[in-house]
């Protein structure tokens, strides 16, 4: 069913309960896109990859597998935006936070990323092992972590041609760790951030 039959699906709904404005029927069910990505996601993390189908997923979120076709094309429509999701979450957002004033950007950056393992990543790797649209997500991402870990050190001061190959090197710290599926102790944690920042400091 595409988004053209489903709008009338959903009209004949709002139609048939009496929805008094059909318009805000819509939009409210339009506006809920994101409610599917992070849906992906939960099911991605938990289950992997050949979770992410619409019919499970529709059943998870309590709507009908019709609701999936009013938002996504087809289901590798819905993989560009689940990976597009997970961009803004495991790096957009993380940019934004360790950016905020009043921070050590590269400190903050180190507390949080190693702050517990990431299922998700592991989740979202394994997938790029086998689907083109995930691996190119994959790189994509590595390549805006580095740049950024990059920029971060030539601002403190590191040389840029250190800065390169030590960014890559924090990159892979991270990797090694939330692949790992280990928690640190606050101790081992707190050493490790301040290992990685004297490294990062070194001229």
């Amino acid at each position: 069913m595409g988004a053209i039959t489903y709008t009338y699906v959903w009209l004949g709904y709002c139609q048939r309960f009496k929805v008094q404005s059909i318009h805000f029927c819509m939009e409210t069910d339009r506006k809920n896109r994101t409610v599917w990505t992070d849906q992906g996601l939960r099911a991605l993390e938990a289950l992997g990859h050949n979770a992410l189908k619409a019919q499970p997923l529709a059943h998870a979120l309590g709507v009908s597998r019709g609701s999936f076709y009013w938002h996504f094309e087809d289901l590798s429509d819905f993989h560009s935006a689940l990976l597009v999701r997970w961009r803004e979450r495991m790096f957009d957002q993380i940019v934004q936070d360790v950016t905020r004033p009043g921070h050590n950007p590269i400190r903050r950056l180190l507390e949080r990323v190693l702050s517990e393992p990431s299922r998700l990543e592991i989740a979202v790797r394994s997938w790029a092992l086998v689907n083109s649209q995930a691996a190119q997500m994959v790189e994509d991402v590595d390549k805006r972590r580095v740049d950024f870990i990059k920029d971060l050190l030539c601002k403190a001061g590191c040389p840029p041609e250190l800065a390169v190959t030590r960014a890559q090197l924090f990159n892979w710290a991270y990797l090694g760790f939330a692949l790992s599926n280990r928690r640190l102790d606050p101790e081992t944690r707190n050493n490790i951030v301040e290992d990685l920042m004297r490294f990062g400091n070194k001229k």
